[in-house]
C-alpha cells in the first residue's frame, strides 16, 4: 500500500480522518459511490471540502493511487469528484488509480477552486 507523503492525515480540530495509518490484513475496504443529500450536517460538507482541496493540492489532475486514502472519506466523492482510471476498476484494491474529474468537482466546490466566497453547489442529490 503506497502512503502519500504530505497529505493531510485528518481535518484539523475534528476526527474526519483522511488515511489510514495501516492496510487492512483482510483486504481494503471497498470503495463505493455514496449519496451526498442537502440535509448532510455543516461539519460533514466542511471535511468533504478539505478532503477534495487536499487531494486538489496533492494531485491535480493527474492520476493517483488509491494507497492509503480513507476508504470512507473517498467514497463520499467517488463517482462524482473522483473517478476511475482503471477498466475495470477494483474497488478492493490499494493500487487502484484514480483521478480528480475538475470540471465536476469545481462545480461541487467551487470554495476550492475559487476562493472561501464562492458557494457550493446544492444539487449534490441530484448528480448521477
Amino acid at each position: 500500500m503506497l502512503k502519500h507523503r504530505g497529505f493531510p492525515g485528518r481535518l484539523s480540530g475534528t476526527d474526519f480522518q483522511f488515511v489510514i495509518r495501516r492496510a487492512n490484513p483482510k483486504g481494503a475496504t471497498p470503495l463505493t459511490r455514496r449519496e451526498r443529500y442537502r440535509d448532510r450536517r455543516a461539519p460533514d460538507k466542511r471535511a468533504d471540502a478539505a478532503f477534495m482541496k487536499a487531494l486538489w493540492d496533492h494531485f491535480g489532475e493527474d492520476p493517483f493511487e488509491r494507497g492509503n486514502l480513507d476508504a470512507g472519506r473517498l467514497s463520499w466523492l467517488f463517482g462524482r469528484e473522483v473517478v476511475a482510471v482503471d477498466d475495470p476498476f477494483d474497488p478492493k484494491s490499494y493500487d487502484s488509480l484514480l483521478r480528480i474529474d475538475a470540471e465536476v468537482a469545481e462545480r461541487s466546490f467551487p470554495e476550492v477552486f475559487n476562493g472561501p466566497e464562492a458557494e457550493a453547489d446544492d444539487d449534490w442529490d441530484d448528480w448521477d
